[in-house]
């Protein structure tokens, strides 16, 4: 990742693994909503060693929208890698990560940016929160989802319900302040948020949506994923128990919005 992004340009880094039946779907009115909105953008897609005509999907997006590029995700594939592989590409000064299935809203992505512009380091979407909403999020995943994020909330003493989210925005800086990033999978959508509070980055928390995928399967396989999800939520407890504060940045004490509670 470079040291300085072009400034004024915002990046959606987009995982993709076998989407191709969703980024035709995806793409087009988050490209319209950034572009009404008068945002500068790039659409940064990582094609996740996808089995599936993606690639071929994406360089069709590409012709029609010069806004969007890709890059292929070396193997093994796993989301944290793919997210990574964006993080390490990206050229705007700040970055959204959003998923190719479509159960983030466009709308959405421009109200982050614009809190993103009111001064804070980063922006942490919740469901969970007045304004926030899931639709036809699967029962079992939803028991599970709040057992995680409410553990995770008593562990680190916080008021962010939502961490286990994967739709937020950061910085450049931010994200440059993280590394090395550990996460291969979907447990980076812990390490991410974790590692901003825990070094002081300022946050601000607001509702998002969260739709359930029409096309396709989940990639999120919850049997593997716990034993992955309890190794970063202790090493970033690690970190804030034992650190003394070596990693954490010499700024303003963390800034959460009202919205949070």
């Amino acid at each position: 990742m470079h040291d300085v992004g072009v400034k004024g340009l915002f990046s959606v880094v987009i995982p993709a693994f076998n989407e191709a039946e969703n980024l035709h779907v995806t793409i087009p009115p988050l490209v319209e909503c950034l572009n009404d909105a008068n945002i500068k953008h790039e659409i940064v897609v990582v094609n996740d060693n996808s089995t599936d005509n993606t690639e071929s999907v994406l360089l069709k997006l590409k012709e029609q929208y010069p806004c969007v590029r890709h890059v292929k995700n070396s193997p093994p594939n796993g989301f944290g890698l793919a997210v990574r592989k964006g993080l390490q590409s990206f050229l705007g000064d700040a970055v959204i990560i959003v998923m190719a299935d479509g159960s983030d809203s466009p709308q959405d992505v421009v109200a982050f940016y614009r809190k993103l512009q009111e001064g804070y380091d980063c922006v942490f979407g919740s469901r969970f929160i007045s304004g926030g909403k899931t639709i036809d999020y699967p029962f079992h995943k939803m028991i599970l989802n709040r057992m995680a994020n409410n553990f995770i909330r008593v562990l680190f003493q916080i008021r962010y319900n939502d961490i286990t989210n994967a739709f937020k925005c950061y910085r450049r800086h931010v994200i440059a302040g993280l590394n090395p990033l550990l996460a291969h999978h979907f447990n980076l959508t812990v390490e991410l948020p974790l590692k901003s509070i825990i070094r002081g980055y300022r946050y601000a928390v607001v509702p998002n949506a969260w739709y359930n995928r029409k096309q396709g399967v989940s990639k999120l396989k919850i049997r593997e994923m716990g034993s992955r999800y309890l190794f970063i939520v202790l090493y970033c407890l690690i970190e804030r128990l034992f650190s003394r504060g070596d990693y954490k940045i010499p700024k303003t004490p963390v800034s959460v919005t009202e919205q949070e509670i």
